[in-house]
């Protein structure tokens, strides 16, 4: 995990809003931990790649589509209605969650179609 990660750039656009919304050392952009009484701007900020070893450790694994779409590329399904790969909790996962939602609503409906239609009167 010591190898420095390169990004394209949707997931530089991703990593960069995951900077801002929840690492701790990231101060209006500026970064504390480089912070010797000059600002110093995060370098995830400013680069496509993964530069900051607090970033990659702490922050990244909160964002679990990302990380895994950065680092266990081989643990990504695909989705089997749209086939876009998603970073999946379970071994049962056949959907993306976009998908899954859909799927789940579609299901219900059925379902309680079938149970009205199997009421007696």
């Amino acid at each position: 995990m010591s190898e420095v990660k390169r990004l394209t750039p949707p997931q530089s656009r991703k990593v960069n809003a995951l900077v801002r919304r929840t690492c701790c050392n990231c101060d209006n952009g500026n970064c504390i931990l480089l912070d010797d009484g000059d600002y110093c701007v995060c370098p995830q900020l400013i680069s496509y790649s993964l530069l900051c070893k607090w970033f990659r450790i702490a922050v990244l694994p909160a964002d679990k589509e990302l990380y895994a779409e950065l680092y266990h590329t081989e643990d990504m399904r695909r989705c089997s209605v749209c086939g876009a790969p998603f970073a999946s909790s379970s071994n049962r996962a056949i959907y993306c969650p976009d998908c899954r939602k859909r799927i789940t609503r579609r299901q219900t409906a059925e379902r309680m179609r079938k149970m009205r239609g199997n009421v007696t009167r």
